[in-house]
């Protein structure tokens, strides 16, 4: 049953009819710009790393209260224990995540609709006041302005627009606004499944990793591997020969296991941090280092995680002495393209092809893990990514910015796409 209702979704997005809605949409959404910066400007202002609690607190307060403006059914979701998926770096307290409800008068078939963002970022308490927001020319500045305040930012925008149309042809539209997405979703990702797997459609508001008009049919599933080695310590310089290094034994693993990628498969194995060591002049008797894992398909997680566990196992040690753990996490699931999600991207570039603009649709799965791929994961909905802002700097020493000129056509885009999915059939 649930292929052929997925097949009744592809075929129904597969031909819009979209030539007649330009207006009044256009002209609402050039109006939307510099409001747009100001919810910018506000949403930058507030600092939310993902363990700021408090500042976590203070924008889902500000979403929430936007949302509810806008004639949404709000509620701040805890998380409860049970439902966390305890990361190794899962900080005790997590965000709670802001959930909007509308209820539209679409009808019998008309489709639920979900739009999803986060509002946690990579940055630490202190680092407005080294970057703060700014606009110069056309670029607004600000940590986490990009990732994903500007996504934030489209969504609340884009119910503004809908409700000066007084447009509610959906069954219902759903926000969801988590605060753990850059420390892998923790505590968010059953809800996201849980609610994704409620909706027809999920259109999700991160930017575009390629800092250029775009959206994404699919994403890269996460995994971390980890060695640890224990070995004995020794002083360095009076009887080193009574210790273990566990050093010498981690770079043996890793020069032992720095060949697990499979460019065919797609699948990215990459060590990319290791410690060991706690004073100079003791032998080290700990040492660890984690691999950053990237695939394309679900199946590949677990395919990669048997390679590596069996291949640290199939070693001997270089440091007689030492012990070995190896440990895998899967951290994201992939997101991948269905049939129904490119009849999605068929839509949407069809839509944008109104402002005589071109979209491009990537499938490479290329680049960063998404929650999308957790609405995804019952195979209902139709799910597309980055429909946020365009900007560039997320995630890296350089001042992160979006692209103003970038509102009207995506924040149009948006709108119309809402529009488009809310109705049951395409004519």
């Amino acid at each position: 049953m649930l292929k052929i209702a997925c097949f009744a979704l592809a075929a129904s997005l597969a031909t819009p009819a979209v030539a007649d809605q330009v207006e009044p949409v256009w002209s609402l959404v050039q109006r939307e710009r510099s409001a747009i910066a100001e919810t910018l400007r506000e949403l930058v202002n507030i600092e939310s790393g993902s363990r700021d609690k408090e500042g976590l607190d203070r924008i889902a307060a500000l979403i929430g209260k936007r949302l509810a403006a806008l004639g949404a059914r709000v509620e701040h979701y805890e998380p409860s224990a049970a439902e966390t998926y305890r990361l190794f770096d899962t900080p005790e307290v997590v965000g709670n995540i802001v959930i909007g409800r509308l209820v539209g008068s679409g009808g019998a078939g008309a489709r639920n609709i979900m739009l999803l963002a986060h509002m946690d970022t990579v940055y630490p308490r202190g680092t407005l006041a080294k970057r703060p927001f700014r606009v110069e020319a056309n670029r607004a500045y600000g940590p986490g302005i990009a990732d994903d305040k500007g996504g934030v930012a489209v969504i609340l925008h884009a119910l503004s627009v809908l409700r000066a149309m007084e447009f509610r042809d959906f069954a219902t539209l759903t926000v969801v606004v988590n605060g753990d997405e850059e420390i892998s979703s923790p505590a968010s990702r059953a809800l996201i499944a849980r609610l994704g797997a409620e909706h027809d459609v999920v259109l999700s508001c991160e930017p575009p990793l390629a800092n250029k008009d775009e959206i994404a049919l699919a994403t890269s599933g996460i995994g971390v591997a980890t060695l640890t080695v224990r070995g004995r310590a020794a002083h360095a310089g009076v009887n080193p020969e009574f210790g273990r290094n566990a050093i010498i034994e981690l770079a043996h693993r890793l020069l032992q296991t720095n060949d697990l990628s499979d460019p065919e498969r797609r699948i990215k194995f990459n060590w990319t941090l290791a410690n060991g060591g706690q004073v100079r002049n003791m032998i080290p008797y700990l040492a660890s280092a984690s691999a950053d894992v990237r695939v394309n398909r679900l199946a590949d997680l677990n395919l990669i995680e048997q390679r590596f566990r069996e291949r640290v196992a199939a070693q001997q040690p270089l440091v007689p002495g030492t012990t070995v753990e190896a440990s895998f996490e899967k951290r994201r699931a992939p997101l991948e393209a269905t049939d129904a999600s490119r009849a999605l991207g068929r839509t949407a570039q069809a839509i944008y092809a109104e402002l005589g603009h071109t979209l491009r649709v990537d499938e490479s799965g290329t680049g960063g893990g998404t929650d999308a791929a957790f609405a995804a994961a019952s195979g209902k909905p139709a799910v597309a990514e980055s429909f946020g802002l365009i900007g560039f700097g997320f995630h890296s020493a350089e001042e992160e910015y979006v692209e103003l000129d970038s509102i009207e056509p995506r924040l149009y885009l948006l709108t119309r796409l809402i529009i488009e999915m809310s109705r049951t059939a395409q004519r």
